[in-house]
């Protein structure tokens, strides 16, 4: 486990690779070395790494991986269209009594966790809607939504019609949030515009940051609460994330009215559009850096779930975005 003054002191990475000619990493006297051609362009002290993102072909030594994972940190290979295919995470499997705990976890601590998350979730749309100056969402003022959503939330029975209670809030969000953006709806990976690429984008990092942190605790990151299993799905690294993506969103509106997106960096094939690679680094770094920004409320976040499934101490944590 990672103790909180390491881990502020902890830095994301991203290395586009593609953009190297022969691009090879190693290890050298506890630095990170990057190298194109044999010869070194950049240098990063592993002890300050907790996530590199690597875009494109590598080579990297077996040394080197050794030391990132027993060092707590985790690498992930993205291709170039920024979907992961692969990567080499530190974990602490032994931590048996964790995961015996998740398994068993009752269904009335789970639902309870799970409204705690959904609600968490509807605060912070809310106040993001709050801090856009708009005053309504699904056409009542948001303190009657707000009202209502928390109602229907505690009254909720179960988990799928909590997750009926979320689609309904989020389409209620999206619609109000991004309505200055030119949006049209969300839908994941369906590539029907740029402002969907980009939440993917930001989603995935945030994705990808959540369970590596979560892994390092010991979390089997496939064993979800509110998302329940389902083959191949890190539904506890979806769970955890749900407080977060208001980064994300904050972040497209922001690269939108600060002028920094451009649609010309977008292409179109057969009705789907792509971000075209050479352009997709400035997008990359833009969301990266605002996840950096709330890593210790991530961690803290994380830290205080593993004390409740663990321990059973404490409550169910909030995350509120400033």
């Amino acid at each position: 486990m990672i103790l909180a003054p390491d881990f502020r002191e902890k830095q994301i990475f991203f290395l586009e690779s593609y953009k190297l000619k022969n691009c090879e990493i190693n290890l050298k006297n506890e630095t990170i070395n990057i190298k194109e051609d044999g010869k070194t362009k950049e240098r990063i002290p592993i002890n300050r790494l907790i996530v590199i993102f690597i875009v494109g072909d590598t080579t990297i030594s077996t040394k080197l991986m050794q030391k990132i994972t027993k060092n707590g940190a985790s690498v992930f290979f993205l291709k170039r269209n920024y979907e992961m295919y692969a990567s080499i995470c530190s974990y602490a499997e032994g931590n048996y009594l964790l995961r015996q705990k998740q398994y068993n976890l009752s269904e009335e601590k789970s639902l309870e966790i799970s409204k705690n998350i959904v609600k968490n979730k509807l605060r912070n749309s809310l106040i993001l809607l709050r801090n856009a100056k708009i005053s309504k969402m699904g056409n009542k003022s948001r303190m009657d939504y707000k009202k209502l959503m928390v109602e229907k939330i505690k009254n909720a029975k179960n988990i799928s019609s909590l997750r009926g209670i979320e689609g309904v809030i989020s389409k209620d969000y999206f619609s109000a949030y991004f309505a200055s953006i030119n949006w049209y709806k969300r839908i994941p990976r369906g590539k029907i515009d740029p402002n969907n690429i980009l939440l993917d984008m930001g989603y995935s990092y945030l994705f990808n940051f959540v369970d590596s942190v979560l892994r390092v605790y010991g979390f089997d990151t496939y064993k979800g609460i509110y998302h329940q299993l389902f083959f191949q799905r890190k539904s506890l690294s979806c769970d955890m994330m749900e407080p977060f993506r208001c980064i994300i969103d904050k972040s497209l509106v922001k690269i939108h009215n600060l002028g920094q997106f451009d649609k010309k960096d977008f292409n179109v094939k057969k009705g789907k559009y792509y971000l075209s690679y050479k352009n997709s680094a400035k997008y990359s770094k833009i969301f990266l850096k605002e996840i950096l920004k709330h890593k210790m409320d991530i961690y803290s976040y994380i830290r205080e779930h593993y004390y409740l499934i663990l321990n059973d101490e404490g409550k169910v944590k909030d995350f509120v975005i400033r």
